[in-house]
């Protein structure tokens, strides 16, 4: 080989060796999108008040306040920000969810929705807990996603924090296993070496109570301002990410913990607030390309009291929910049964009101070379397969709408959502 050829040749060889290790290096942290379905909340409650059929008691509360409210369609579209058009659909479709599928992901807590107990009765309610979900494993009645969040790795509530997840756990594993998917919910994180001591407590656990390795996965609640920016002035959530070792699942935003933090006043925190928005930015960056997900946080509104306060509560949350879902956030955090309304119907209303163009982008883009009407980025046409995958994994829309409209199946969608080797290796 000789001149140009050997040139390449040669030049190609020594920069394979010359970037060897960053190619290593970004291929490790950031390997693209998890696959899989993502929720689009998370319920939280009282470890304690958890009883199997949970979830479908708030489907049936959601129900009733839904019917108790009786709005024709003009007044579900104004409270829920909806055009008129779509008001009944996406109402139908709320119904039909609020009635199969109520909650998408239960997380029982043992931090602040729990309080500060005696050990003994932490320990008894962390083995009933357990003893629950089993059953509710069992019977059919849980979830599609479940998990525990228990107090922190601070030093006042360490020792607290290991053992009723020591508990939780052993319950689990000899009441049939610990359920496929289950997440553990790391709060009020500060530093990254509280998440590689995380890492180690879950192999401690799976080591304890014979469960596979690499079972337990967790997420971080993100409530403080040190885990946004670190004492050095560095993104320490980046760090935190990189130090989750492929456990790390999720970001979680926690609004009022952050706010107060920040000393903003009460009647000013909300998931609105421009320093929340600032730190979910960062989120956003340090997350992207890792297959971490992220989960903004929750309104503290609840549609609760008179029918004029629920509306008030309702149309708050619809449009925080709306809002986070245009800014990239898929998920957040619902409190209280009646939130479940406002959560899918603005929900199902940004993915039926961007339906006929994600499926005509799509299907345009499909075309022989030359002849499509728009020209899209590989990137961007993989944005919209999985806006797509979204709307039908939260019952917005039905995969036979999608394939009528693009001509995908759900199978190709899912090849559009996500690169070969991430398919293969969630596979």
């Amino acid at each position: 080989m000789t001149g140009e050829g050997q040139l390449r040749a040669e030049t190609a060889q020594e920069l394979d060796w010359l970037l060897a290790e960053v190619d290593a290096e970004l291929a490790s942290a950031y390997p693209g999108d998890r696959p899989g379905r993502q929720p689009v909340h998370t319920c939280y409650l009282p470890a304690d008040s958890f009883r199997p059929d949970t979830a479908a008691q708030w489907g049936t509360a959601a129900l009733g306040a839904l019917a108790d409210a009786g709005l024709d369609r003009d007044a579900f579209a104004q409270v829920m920000g909806l055009p008129r058009t779509l008001a009944w659909p996406v109402r139908e479709r709320v119904i039909a969810k609020l009635a199969s599928e109520p909650v998408e992901d239960l997380r029982l807590d043992f931090e602040d929705g729990y309080g500060s107990r005696p050990d003994a009765a932490e320990d008894a309610d962390a083995a009933a807990a357990a003893a629950r979900l089993a059953a509710a494993v069992a019977a059919g009645q849980a979830p599609a996603f479940t998990g525990l969040r228990r107090k922190s790795l601070t030093a006042a509530t360490r020792h607290r924090a290991i053992g009723t997840l020591d508990i939780f756990l052993g319950e689990l594993a000899g009441r049939g296993g610990v359920p496929a998917g289950l997440v553990l919910t790391l709060p009020k994180v500060s530093h990254d070496r509280q998440v590689h001591a995380m890492t180690l407590l879950c192999e401690r656990l799976e080591a304890a109570h014979g469960l596979p390795a690499g079972q337990l996965r967790y997420e971080i609640q993100v409530e403080t301002p040190q885990v946004v920016l670190g004492q050095d002035g560095a993104a320490m959530i980046a760090r935190c990410v990189q130090a989750g070792n492929g456990r790390l699942t999720g970001l979680h935003f926690g609004t009022y913990d952050y706010s107060a933090a920040l000393g903003i006043a009460a009647q000013y925190q909300s998931l609105d607030h421009p320093a929340a928005d600032h730190a979910k930015n960062v989120l956003q960056l340090a997350a992207a390309g890792t297959g971490v997900r992220l989960s903004d946080g929750s309104s503290n509104v609840l549609p609760v009291g008179g029918r004029a306060d629920v509306l008030a509560a309702w149309r708050l949350h619809a449009g925080l929910v709306r809002r986070s879902l245009e800014r990239g956030f898929y998920q957040g955090w619902d409190l209280h049964p009646g939130q479940l309304v406002s959560r899918y119907a603005a929900s199902y209303g940004f993915f039926l009101g961007g339906l006929d163009q994600a499926c005509e982008r799509l299907r345009s883009d499909a075309q022989p070379a030359g002849t499509a009407s728009r020209l899209e980025e590989p990137a961007t046409a993989m944005a919209l397969a999985g806006f797509l995958r979204r709307a039908v994994d939260c019952g917005a829309v039905t995969e036979a709408e999608v394939t009528e409209r693009t001509g995908l199946t759900g199978g190709q969608l899912a090849e559009l959502s996500w690169p070969a080797h991430l398919r293969d290796a969630d596979a």
